[in-house]
C-alpha cells in the first residue's frame, strides 16, 4: 500500500516536471471566444418566453396545414379521444372492459369510505366516480390513470372545511362549501394548464411528497379507528396524540367487540388478498375485487344477524339516482367565497401533483408521452363540471390506476366502463348498502392507504440526499403530530428552503490537470489531478445572480487565500494567475458582473491576474455589454482551461 502511494506521488511529480518543461517549447494556437452578434430585443424576448412556457412547441403540428386540418387538430388537442378513437377496435375494448369492471369493483366500496373522510354522505363519493371519469375520458391524455376520489384529498377537504364549518350542525352550508372548493380546485388546475404554468407543481419536491403522503396515510388510518373499534364519541383533531387519547379513553365504554371482530376479520382478508396480488402478478384481480367481496359478505352478515341492534354502526340510507345539479349551491359571493377559494387552491394543487405523478409513472412504463399541461386542463374541467353535478374533488388514484394497468387497459375507455358501472350502482344497487358496517369501510381504507407509506423511498432519499430526507421527515411528522395543512406547509417551506440554499450557496471547486491529458477536473473528485504551479483554477457551478454573486466572489478569494497559505508553508512561489472556469455558468446579471469587477480589483491588489475560461453565449454577451473584457484584457478570455493554463504558464518566471 505504501509503495503504490509513493509511486502515485512520483508519477504526479514527473507529470508536473514534464508539463513545466514542455510549456516553454510550445507555441500554442489559441481559439478566441466567439462573441455572438447582437440580437433583436423583441426576438430575444420572444425566444425566452417560448422556451419558458412553450418548451414542447405545442403548435408544431399546425405548421403548414390547411385551415380545415388546423380545425381538426385543434379539436383533437382539446379532446384527445378524437385522435386515438379513430384506431379503436374490439381488441382494445376487450382490455378496457375488463379493466373498467375491475376498477369499478374496487372504487365503489372505496368511494363510500372516502366520502366519510370528507365528512360527506356516501352518495357523494359515488357521484364523484361517475361524472369526472366521463369528462376525463374525453379530455385526458393518459391511457392508464383511473379517476375518482382519493384518500389524501378527501382527508384534506374534510379537515380544511371542518375548520370553517361544522358538518354536523350546518350540513347544508358544509356541502355548499365543498362544491365551492371543488369548483375553485378545478379553476386552479385548468388555469395552470391554460397558462402553461405546470412547472409550479414541481416546486413540491419528491421527498416532500413522499413524507406528506406517508404522514397522511398514518393520519387516515388513525381516523379509521373510530369505525374500526365502534367508537361513537371521537376527537375532531387529526394528530396522533389526540387520536390515541380519544381511543384509550373510550376503552371501557366505547369499544364494540362485534364491530372489532368484523373489522379485524376483513382487514386480515384484505391484507392477505394484497399479499397474493403482490406475490403473483397474474392474480392482480384478487386484491381488486376483495373490497367488494368484503362489503357483500359483511353486509349480508349484519343483515341476517341484526348486528346493528347490538351497537354495530352501519352506513344507513344512500340516496338512489344520478348526480343532481349543484350549480346554485356554489358560493360565488358572500363570506364563504374566500374560504372555498382558499381550500380549493390547496386541494387542487395536491390533487394535481398526485395525478400528474401517477400519469407520468404509467406513461413511462408504456413508453408514451404525457402532456402535463393538457392533463391539468382535463383535470380542471373535470372538477369544474363535477362541482356543478354534486361531486367533490376527484383526481387520479394510484391504487386504482395500478389495478387498471395490471388489468390490461388500453385507453381511457376503462374510465367510461367504470363510470357506467357506478351509474348502474346509483340507479339500482345503493339500497343494498344500507346494512354495510362502517367497520368494513374503515378496514378497506386502512388497507388502501398502507400502500402510501413508501418506506423504501424514504431510505433511498436518506442515502442520496440528507437535506431531502429532512424535507421528507419534516412533512411526515408535521402531518402526524399536528395536521394535514401544517405538514403541507412544512413540505412546501423546506422545498423552497432547499431551492434558496442551492441558489444562494452554489458549489465551487478547484481544478487540477488529470495526468497525461489536457483535461482539468475537480481535485476532490480526482485526487491524482495535479495543480499547475503559479496558477489557481476555480470553477463556478451555477449562474451568477444577485442572490449569490457576493458569496461566489468571497468564496473564490477564500480559495486563493487557502492556496497561498499552503504555498507559503511549503516555501513555493505564490499564485500569479487565477483562472475562473465559467463553463457551467449559464447566466449572469448586473450584480454578478459587479462582483466580477470587485474580484478583479481585489486580485489586482494582490498582483494576481484574473483569467476567464469558456464563458457561454449569454454570459460573454453581457460581459461585453458591460465592457468587462477591456478591464481585464481581451487576451484574458480563453475557449478552454487548457488554453488559459498554457498561455499563463508561458508568462510565468522560469523559477516557477
Amino acid at each position: 500500500m505504501g509503495n503504490s502511494s509513493a509511486e502515485a506521488e512520483l508519477e504526479k511529480e514527473m507529470d508536473i516536471r514534464s508539463f513545466s518543461s514542455s510549456r516553454r517549447n510550445q507555441t500554442p494556437y489559441i481559439h478566441k471566444v466567439g462573441v455572438p452578434p447582437k440580437q433583436d430585443i423583441f426576438k430575444e424576448f420572444k425566444t425566452t418566453v417560448k422556451e419558458t412556457f412553450f418548451a414542447d412547441d405545442p403548435l408544431r403540428c399546425f405548421k403548414d396545414q390547411p385551415r380545415s386540418r388546423k380545425l381538426v387538430l385543434g379539436l383533437q388537442a382539446i379532446f384527445p379521444i378524437l385522435d386515438w378513437g379513430r384506431s379503436y377496435n374490439f381488441r382494445k375494448f376487450r382490455g378496457d372492459l375488463i379493466s373498467g369492471l375491475t376498477i369499478a369493483s374496487l372504487c365503489i366500496p372505496q368511494d363510500i369510505g372516502y366520502s366519510k373522510l370528507a365528512n360527506l354522505a356516501p352518495q357523494y363519493g359515488l357521484y364523484s366516480s361517475f361524472v369526472p371519469p366521463l369528462v376525463y375520458a374525453f379530455m385526458g391524455s393518459s391511457r392508464d390513470i383511473a379517476i375518482g376520489p382519493v384518500a389524501v384529498v378527501s382527508l384534506l377537504i374534510g379537515t380544511l372545511l371542518r375548520n370553517e364549518i361544522d358538518p354536523i350542525t350546518h350540513p347544508t352550508e358544509y356541502l355548499r362549501l365543498a362544491f365551492t372548493a371543488t369548483f375553485f380546485a378545478g379553476i386552479t388546475q385548468a388555469t395552470l394548464g391554460i397558462l402553461r404554468l405546470g412547472f409550479l407543481i414541481d416546486f413540491l419536491s419528491h421527498a416532500a411528497v413522499v413524507g406528506f403522503m406517508g404522514g397522511a396515510a398514518i393520519t387516515i388510518a388513525l381516523q379509521q379507528l373510530k369505525g374500526f373499534l365502534g367508537i361513537k364519541k371521537f376527537t375532531r383533531k387529526t394528530d396522533i396524540i389526540s387520536v390515541m387519547k380519544s381511543v384509550f379513553h373510550s376503552v371501557d365504554h366505547g369499544w364494540n367487540w362485534q364491530t372489532i371482530l368484523i373489522g379485524a376479520t376483513f382487514l386480515t382478508f384484505l391484507l392477505f388478498a394484497k399479499y397474493i396480488g403482490k406475490k403473483n402478478k397474474r392474480l392482480f384481480w384478487v386484491p381488486a375485487i376483495a373490497p367488494l367481496i368484503s362489503v357483500i359478505l359483511s353486509t349480508f352478515f349484519v343483515y341476517i344477524t341484526h348486528a346493528e341492534k347490538n351497537g354495530v354502526a352501519i352506513v344507513g340510507h344512500i340516496e338512489k339516482g344520478v348526480n343532481p345539479s349543484s350549480i346554485k349551491k356554489i358560493y360565488f359571493t358572500g363570506d364563504y367565497l374566500l374560504k372555498g377559494l382558499r381550500t380549493g387552491i390547496v386541494a387542487g394543487m395536491i390533487a394535481l401533483t398526485e395525478a400528474v405523478a401517477i400519469g407520468r409513472t404509467f406513461a413511462s412504463m408504456k413508453d408514451y408521452q404525457l402532456d402535463g399541461n393538457k392533463e391539468m386542463v382535463a383535470l380542471g374541467v373535470m372538477n369544474i363540471v363535477g362541482s356543478m353535478t354534486s361531486c367533490y374533488v376527484a383526481t387520479g388514484s394510484f391504487s386504482r390506476s395500478a389495478v387498471n394497468y395490471m388489468a390490461g387497459c388500453q385507453t381511457a375507455v376503462s374510465n367510461i366502463v367504470m363510470s357506467v358501472v357506478v351509474f348502474l350502482t346509483l340507479e339500482f344497487i345503493t339500497p343494498l348498502f344500507k346494512y354495510t358496517p362502517n367497520a368494513i369501510l374503515s378496514a378497506i381504507i386502512i388497507s388502501a392507504v398502507l400502500g402510501l407509506i413508501d418506506y423504501e423511498a424514504a431510505i433511498l432519499i436518506w442515502k442520496i440526499d440528507k437535506f431531502d430526507f429532512v424535507a421528507c421527515i419534516g412533512a411526515f411528522f408535521g402531518v402526524v403530530f399536528d395536521s394535514v395543512e401544517i405538514g403541507l406547509l412544512i413540505a412546501v417551506t423546506i422545498s423552497f428552503a432547499k431551492i434558496l440554499l442551492q441558489v444562494t450557496r452554489p458549489r465551487t471547486a478547484t481544478l487540477g490537470r488529470v495526468p497525461r491529458t489536457n483535461v482539468y477536473r475537480n481535485i476532490q473528485q480526482y485526487p491524482e489531478a495535479t495543480k499547475v504551479p503559479g496558477v489557481l483554477i476555480v470553477r463556478v457551478d451555477s449562474a451568477i445572480y444577485f442572490s449569490n454573486s457576493n458569496y461566489i466572489k468571497e468564496r473564490i478569494l477564500r480559495w486563493l487565500m487557502d492556496e497561498e497559505e499552503q504555498l507559503k508553508a511549503a516555501g513555493l512561489p505564490k499564485i500569479q494567475f487565477l483562472i475562473v472556469d465559467m463553463s457551467p455558468v449559464t447566466d449572469i446579471d448586473t450584480s454578478g458582473i459587479h462582483a466580477m469587477e470587485e474580484l478583479h480589483r481585489s486580485l489586482k491588489k494582490r498582483n494576481v491576474q484574473l483569467v476567464l475560461s469558456n464563458p457561454g453565449r449569454v454570459v460573454i454577451d453581457k460581459l461585453h455589454a458591460s465592457n468587462f473584457p477591456s478591464q481585464i484584457g481581451e487576451d484574458k478570455i480563453f475557449l478552454t482551461v487548457a488554453d488559459a493554463v498554457l498561455t499563463c504558464s508561458l508568462k510565468l518566471p522560469e523559477e516557477v
